[in-house]
C-alpha cells in the first residue's frame, strides 16, 4: 500500500523535478559510516563483480559513487574534489548521497575511475571472473547486465536532485538499460532504507515510467 501511495504521490506530482536535495547527512566521512553500518549492516554483495561480503566486509571492497565526483565537481566550480570539501556545503551532502554509494571491490572501482557508462567492445575480461569492461582509450565503463538499471536510476537521480548534466548519449543508453532492468525488491528496500536515514527517495525506482518525462540534451 505505502508503495502504490508514493507511486500516485509521484503521478500527480512528479513530473517536474523535486529538486529536494538530501540534507540528514552531512558529508561523505560520515555517509561512508552509515552505509556501512546501516545500509549493509548484514552485509550484501558489490555492485559490480557481486562478491558477496558479510557484516565484517574486510579488506578490498570500499565504497564507489555512482555519479563520479569529479562531474559534481566541475558542476559546482568549486576546484578539486579536496577543495569543495572546503569550499561548498552542497558538494558535501552531494558527496554524501546514500543513492550514490554502493558497495566496489576496491580495484574495480579504481579502473572505473570518472569514465561514462556504456558498452565495450570485444567484451574483454580484463578482471578475471567478474563481468566488468573498461575502455581506457575511449573512457567508457560497462557493467554486468543485472545491475545496469540500478545504475542508471542512480545517476537519473542524481542530475535531477542536484542538476548535474549527464549527456545525451549517456543518458540515452541508461534510459535503455534502465527499461531493460527494472526495480527489485532489493532495489526497493535500499531506497526505503536510504529514505529513513537521509529523508529523501529515488523516485525512478518508485515509478519507473517517469524515465519517459526525461530530456536528452
Amino acid at each position: 500500500m505505502k508503495q502504490l501511495i508514493r507511486v500516485l504521490l509521484w503521478f500527480f506530482v512528479g513530473l517536474t523535478t523535486l529538486h529536494a536535495e538530501q540534507k540528514g547527512i552531512p558529508d561523505y566521512t560520515i555517509a561512508r559510516r552509515i552505509l556501512w553500518s546501516k545500509v549493509y549492516k548484514n552485509g550484501g554483495e558489490t555492485l559490480y563483480c557481486a562478491r558477496a561480503f558479510g557484516a565484517r566486509k574486510g579488506r578490498g571492497i570500499n565504497v564507489e559513487h555512482i555519479l563520479p565526483m569529479s562531474w559534481a565537481a566541475k558542476k559546482l566550480r568549486c576546484g578539486t574534489r579536496k577543495q569543495c570539501r572546503t569550499r561548498s556545503a552542497k558538494f558535501n551532502r552531494l558527496e554524501a548521497d546514500l543513492h550514490n554509494l554502493y558497495p566496489a571491490l576496491t580495484g574495480i572501482n579504481d579502473a572505473r575511475g570518472s569514465f561514462r557508462f556504456g558498452e565495450v567492445r570485444g567484451e574483454p575480461r580484463q578482471f578475471g571472473k567478474c563481468d566488468f569492461e573498461v575502455d581506457f582509450k575511449r573512457r567508457v565503463a560497462e557493467p554486468r547486465p543485472a545491475v545496469r538499471g540500478e545504475i542508471a536510476r542512480a545517476m537519473f537521480y542524481m542530475q535531477d536532485e542536484y542538476r548535474v548534466k549527464i549527456y545525451a548519449k549517456t543518458a540515452k543508453k541508461l534510459a535503455k538499460w534502465h527499461w531493460q532492468d527494472p526495480p527489485g525488491r532489493s532495489e526497493q528496500l535500499r531506497n526505503d532504507t536510504i529514505e529513513n536515514l537521509q529523508g529523501t527517495r529515488n523516485k525512478y525506482i518508485d515509478n519507473p515510467a517517469l524515465v519517459k518525462s526525461i530530456r536528452f540534451r
